[in-house]
């Protein structure tokens, strides 16, 4: 039977438990457990790193989230992209990357994976021929973000994808921004989807986490032995607080979009205002291609307001927006990305506008935002 996506939500991978009948799956909060006999160990959980119930919980429900036969947790959304390279690519291997790529990915490919001998191109995804242009005989991998961070730009996948198969690349689609509830990569021809569960999978600003879900057996396996092998695994409490969070993640994702709509409409009639910049406005470049892959624009908005200053001076004025880094919480956050989140490609091809201001829209009441962002743009 196939069942709708709030009901996955509550119930894939959390059947009440067995022995008690506990309706919530419970914290199984320890490092080993008891085998039967010598290499025998119970229903094959041995050790924590290798494999835990609450973690396997989370990870069917984030696979059946996302319409993905496999998923896989892990510490932070920076560990889930860390161990998929190793899994993926070896050494002169090339991936094509966003040019506004999230900060922490760019640091990732630039610090960590080069220097491993796996080379980059920035390339605007927004554009098909610049994505070939980009592409190489060595090319393995593309990974796109859409919407990215912090500029809010829209890549197209299902045209990517086709990119992709063309070159025999896996094409990896960073769901972050969107979450599995507006955006569902994997049915567009994505090979894997990653998140920070961090952000809108969790919601409540209280867990660290990332995942990756996959349809592919062989490599599902290649990056579950790396998941065990490299060990950056979330652990059962984390696991679980993620799970709490993911059951209310279609109701959250909708007031998250109403409120960030309504601000928006805000800021774009705001004259202190010199661009806004989100997938749902008409005169969003790829507007198109968000109101055709998501089912709505989500709770990130981007805005400038013409020079460092003023938006400085805007971030740190807000009282109900939490001058923050991340995103994707119940409560709404403000921030500067060149000078906090995006600080690392300062200098490099990925840098951003020093105007730029990036809010995450919480499901504060509308009218409390809407005059915390007045009150700061006045200021």
């Amino acid at each position: 039977m196939s069942y709708g996506f709030e009901t996955l939500a509550i119930h894939a991978g959390q059947e009440p438990d067995e022995r008690t009948g506990a309706v919530i799956p419970p914290i199984f909060q320890t490092s080993t457990y008891a085998q039967d006999a010598v290499g025998a160990p119970r229903l094959g959980y041995e050790y924590s790193r290798s494999g835990n119930p609450t973690r396997d919980a989370l990870q069917e429900c984030l696979a059946a989230l996302e319409g993905g036969r496999h998923g896989l947790t892990f510490a932070s959304g920076l560990a889930a992209e860390d161990t998929l390279l190793r899994s993926a690519l070896r050494p002169g291997d090339h991936v094509v990357i966003p040019d506004d790529a999230y900060g922490g990915t760019y640091r990732l490919f630039a610090r960590v994976a080069q220097p491993w001998g796996v080379q980059f191109t920035p390339a605007r995804l927004t554009d098909a021929d610049a994505v070939r242009a980009a592409v190489t005989a060595q090319t393995k991998m593309i990974w796109v973000e859409t919407p990215t961070n912090p500029l809010l730009g829209v890549a197209d996948i299902a045209e990517i994808a086709e990119i992709a198969r063309e070159v025999g690349a896996i094409l990896v689609v960073d769901n972050t921004f969107a979450s599995p509830y507006l955006q569902q990569p994997l049915a567009l021809g994505a090979d894997v989807v990653v998140h920070s569960t961090t952000k809108y999978v969790g919601g409540h600003s209280d867990v660290v986490g990332g995942a990756l879900v996959v349809n592919d057996a062989e490599l599902h396996e290649k990056a579950k032995f790396h998941q065990n092998a490299m060990g950056a695994v979330n652990g059962p409490f984390d696991a679980w607080l993620t799970l709490r969070g993911v059951k209310t993640l279609a109701v959250r994702m909708e007031r998250h979009c109403d409120n960030a709509e309504r601000v928006v409409e805000f800021l774009s009639g705001h004259p202190a205002v010199t661009q806004v910049l989100y997938p749902g406005l008409p005169e969003h470049a790829n507007h198109d291609v968000a109101a055709k892959q998501m089912r709505r624009f989500g709770g990130m908005v981007s805005f400038r307001v013409g020079d460092l200053a003023k938006a400085e001076r805007i971030c740190n004025s807000t009282k109900v927006f939490t001058l923050a880094e991340s995103l994707g919480g119940i409560e709404s956050l403000i921030e500067h990305p060149g000078r906090m989140t995006h600080a690392s490609v300062a200098g490099s091809a990925l840098e951003v506008p020093a105007d730029l201001v990036r809010l995450s829209v919480g499901i504060e009441t509308l009218d409390d935002l809407l005059a915390d962002l007045d009150n700061a743009l006045s200021a």
